[in-house]
């Protein structure tokens, strides 16, 4: 079976098996596991901060960075497909009591100037904008790239007007390997990023939560009170380490794949629109004579897997566990469908 369902369903490397099994561990909520202590002050650096946090899962790095960055009452502005507002349960409001308002940005990617117009002003019967949260790249929006530019007009409004800038960074070095950008330029002008380790970069579990040292401070009390407090998450770690020391060059392959997903819908009949592809994700639009169920019978048939995303459209992933032939599989597959 050939998975496209997510760079999520990647399997440890026999090189991160080896250094999983080689790793040294401790009781890490005590700060006694010298692998995630290497690892948080691994990833600190890279992007320009001074600490950073492991965590379980990205999703648990939002939140912990939404709770420390806001008060009950306030609010945090983002895109309207952001991953804090359409697959985090509702969290933004289950643990920090705040409110969220939504921008439509192009694929995901907002504008300063729609940022700026978006802050509420100080009245008693407003939430008080906050935090602004961009997502690099955007899911939703087809694996959208956030141009430096866009970020440091971003950040120049949130110091001008008092408010914090977190980046949900689940596939922030897709974003780099497109870019060119290096990690601590897109670092230093953020006040936190989240970045996963378990999708593109392919270990098995575990986001690291990068910020000041007061901010992670206040973060690993928060990631303690919501279950996130792990023991020997070394062997974890190791496979974050060994992830970020080898996997991080080979995502242009996973991009080079998309692409030729890609050129390959174009010429279908039945695909009536590709969000365009910029890193490993592969959004397109059926027309109104096929649905997603008939799509993704036929492709698990032959031996694809992936998944809906609308009620008439479909979603491709790649990754390090698809190599060439099977893009290629894949495409002669896509050519064959027919519809009824």
């Amino acid at each position: 079976m050939i998975n496209l369902l997510s760079d999520t369903v990647t399997k440890p490397t026999p090189g991160m098996l080896k250094a999983m099994w080689a790793a040294e561990v401790g009781d890490d909520v005590f700060r006694e596991d010298p692998t995630v202590n290497a690892l948080e002050a691994k990833s600190a650096t890279l992007f320009g901060h001074e600490a950073a946090l492991f965590c379980p899962s990205g999703t648990m790095a939002n939140q912990i960075a939404l709770k420390v960055h806001t008060r009950p009452l306030d609010e945090v502005i983002c895109d309207e497909t952001s991953h804090i507002y359409q697959y985090e349960v509702g969290g933004y409001a289950f643990h920090s009591g705040i409110g969220i308002q939504l921008l439509p940005g192009k694929n995901g990617v907002l504008e300063a100037h729609q940022v700026a117009a978006a802050i509420r002003p100080n009245q008693d019967w407003l939430p008080k904008s906050t935090l602004v949260v961009l997502e690099n790249t955007c899911n939703k929006g087809g694996g959208s790239v956030y141009p430096l530019e866009n970020i440091k007009a971003i950040r120049k409004v949130c110091l001008e007007r008092g408010l914090a800038l977190h980046m949900d960074g689940a596939r922030i070095f897709n974003a780099l390997a497109v870019s060119g950008d290096a990690p601590a330029v897109i670092g230093q002008e953020l006040d936190s990023i989240s970045v996963c380790l378990s999708k593109g970069l392919g270990a098995p579990v575990g986001s690291v939560l990068i910020g000041s040292q007061k901010f992670i401070a206040e973060a690993r009390r928060v990631r303690k009170a919501m279950g996130g407090g792990m023991r020997q998450a070394g062997y974890l770690a190791a496979a974050g380490i060994y992830a970020l020391d080898h996997h991080v060059v080979r995502l242009a392959e996973d991009h080079a794949h998309a692409r030729m997903l890609a050129s390959t819908l174009e010429t279908l009949d039945y695909v009536s629109g590709i969000r365009p592809v910029q890193t490993n994700i592969v959004i397109f639009d059926l027309v109104d004579t096929v649905t997603p169920a008939q799509l993704l019978a036929y492709l698990e048939e032959n031996g694809v897997k992936a998944s809906a995303f609308g009620p008439k459209t479909i979603r491709f992933v790649t990754h390090l566990d698809v190599d060439r032939a099977m893009i290629e599989t894949v495409m002669g597959v896509l050519g064959r469908f027919r519809v009824a």
